[in-house]
């Protein structure tokens, strides 16, 4: 479930991010609470309520006091935004750069990723 990479509470936040992005939970419907996701996740409560603190903090989320928590509307677009500005410089710019130093032109890295993308 969580991948041990990288802090828990972002790991927690980056799942519940996952699930918006997938529909999940939509825009100003209400997610489960730091409890039943403690459980989830098993881990503490604590923990799970700094990874929604964090998403609160973004804009992906907002509290309706004494309900609970809701997804903001616009949070799934904004979500695949920063996920594709994160793809383009965490993946594609290095990998343009590795091209580049081992001297794959363009049409050929074209056509490997069109094989890699069809097996």
């Amino acid at each position: 479930m969580l991948d041990g990479k990288g802090p828990i509470f972002v790991q927690i936040a980056d799942r519940i991010a996952d699930d918006i992005v997938a529909g999940v939970y939509p825009e100003h419907g209400a997610i489960p609470s730091i409890n039943d996701f403690s459980v989830f996740f098993r881990t503490a409560p604590m923990t799970v309520g700094k990874a929604i603190t964090q998403l609160v903090d973004q804009g992906v989320l907002y509290k309706k006091r004494g309900i609970g928590m809701f997804v903001a509307e616009g949070a799934p677009a904004l979500l695949r935004e920063r996920r594709a500005q994160a793809l383009r410089t965490e993946f594609i710019a290095p990998l343009l750069r590795e091209a580049d130093l081992i001297g794959v032109d363009l049409p050929t890295l074209h056509q490997l990723i069109d094989q890699e993308a069809s097996s």
